[in-house]
Order: C-alpha cells, then sequence, then structure tokens
C-alpha cells in the first residue's frame, strides 16, 4: 500500500504535495465540515507549507496540528510550533486553528495526558499526515531504540500522543526528550504523506522496506504497517 511519487527536481515535488494536501484537506471539509492536518517540522517541507499557506482554502476549518515536538518552549531554538507558525500559519493560512504538543510541564511525561486529551478533540479520521524520514530511519519522534519507543510502535495502542527520550545523536541534537504522535495516532490518518529529498535518504528508504526490525528503523513501521494508504514523495 505504498505508492511512490518521484520528481525530477524539488519544484515540482512541492507543487504536487502542496496539491495533494489541499485536494484531500477539501475533501475532509465537504465530508463533515472541518478537516484535520498534522504536519511535521523540518526544513524540507518547509517550502510545501510556504505554497499551501498562499492556497484560498477555508483554512478557519483546518485544525493543524503538530506530529511531534521538542520539549522546548516555542522561544527556543527547534520549537516545531515556532517553526509552524512562520512557515504555514501566514497569509491565507493564518486563520487555521493550531495544537501544539509542549505543555506547561517540566517533562514529556507528564505532560502526556494533556497532549492526549486534546488531540483525542480533533476531528477524527484525521485527513492529512505529513512525515519526514531522517538519515538513521526515524519518522516523527520515533527514534530507533529510543526509550519508549516500543510501546509507541504499538498498532493497538489506545493511546495518540507519546513520550519519548532518544538516544543522542548528530540527527536528535541536544533535545532528546520529544512528545510525538504513536504509530496508532498516525494510522488516524485517512492520508499518509512520506516526504523525502536527496539520494542519501532515498537509500535509507530503499534499506527501511527491504529491512524488518522497526527499533532499528522505525519508518518502517508506517511503510509496512498494511493499513492505510502510503504515498512517499521524492526528489533529488
Amino acid at each position: 500500500m505504498v505508492e511512490e511519487k518521484f520528481f525530477s527536481d524539488r519544484e515540482r515535488l512541492v507543487q504536487a504535495l502542496a496539491h495533494d494536501c489541499a485536494r484531500d484537506l477539501q475533501k475532509g471539509i465537504k465530508e463533515r465540515g472541518q478537516a484535520s492536518f498534522l504536519v511535521s517540522g523540518g526544513s524540507t517541507p518547509e517550502p510545501v507549507y510556504r505554497e499551501l499557506s498562499k492556497r484560498p482554502l477555508p483554512w478557519s476549518q483546518i485544525n493543524v496540528a503538530l506530529v511531534d515536538e521538542r520539549w522546548v518552549e516555542k522561544t527556543e531554538s527547534g520549537s516545531n510550533q515556532a517553526f509552524i507558525e512562520k512557515c504555514l500559519l501566514q497569509n491565507c493560512a493564518a486563520e487555521a486553528p493550531f495544537l501544539g504538543m509542549k505543555t506547561a510541564h517540566a517533562s514529556a511525561v507528564e505532560g502526556q495526558a494533556d497532549c492526549e486529551r486534546a488531540y483525542g478533540e480533533l476531528p477524527n479520521p484525521f485527513d492529512v499526515c505529513v512525515l519526514g524520514m531522517g538519515s538513521d530511519g526515524h519518522t516523527a519522534s520515533l527514534f530507533p531504540h529510543a526509550a519508549g519507543l516500543e510501546a509507541a510502535l504499538d498498532p493497538n495502542s489506545a493511546q495518540l500522543c507519546s513520550a519519548i527520550t532518544a538516544r543522542q545523536s548528530e540527527v536528535t541534537g541536544v533535545h532528546t526528550e520529544r512528545m510525538t504522535l504513536t504509530l496508532a495516532g498516525i494510522l488516524q490518518a485517512r492520508d499518509i504523506k512520506l516526504l523525502i529529498t536527496g539520494d542519501e535518504k532515498l537509500k535509507v528508504y530503499r534499506e527501511a522496506l527491504l529491512g524488518s526490525d522497526e527499533l532499528e528503523m522505525p519508518v518502517r513501521s508506517i511503510l509496512k504497517q498494511g493499513l492505510k494508504p502510503v504515498t512517499v514523495y521524492w526528489a533529488p
């Protein structure tokens, strides 16, 4: 159930992914009067969000929510909330309701219950979930062999959100304490879009398809779940 959409350059990818997200969000609004749009941070999706922000969608009916977050304040470096506010919640999309993950609690573990309640109030099923993938095979904040990973990858979990402590690496940076959607939470989405760019990420993606150890490469849990369609967008 993995569809590949590969493009010759990133501009074509940006336009195609923005178009597909807009189409699927409008479908949700047509069916239920509102939609849920789950978004990841990172430099790769930034031009997609900037393009989407200019599109005259009924943004007041589109609930934007984070896929994952570093346990940092919005004013600190690395905040996905600040990133999304800067590149997506602008222009036409400025009126979209937004749900972040960082709470006032000192730790992600302490904030998990509040985060769970808030995400449980989003229009469900979620309409679109945009994921990225790291060179280590992580997606969302589901990092290889992280504390809390095994429970977060349970497809039958009742939890939408999970606190994760990653093993520090070049990929994680210093902020290893995270809140993330669980695999079960991601699978609440009707459409999962995995965005990757560059030859290195393509190699990692193909390695993920070949293997089966999800704790080693958690993105495998998305690619191999077989329950919801996954579309992979790639450009050099």
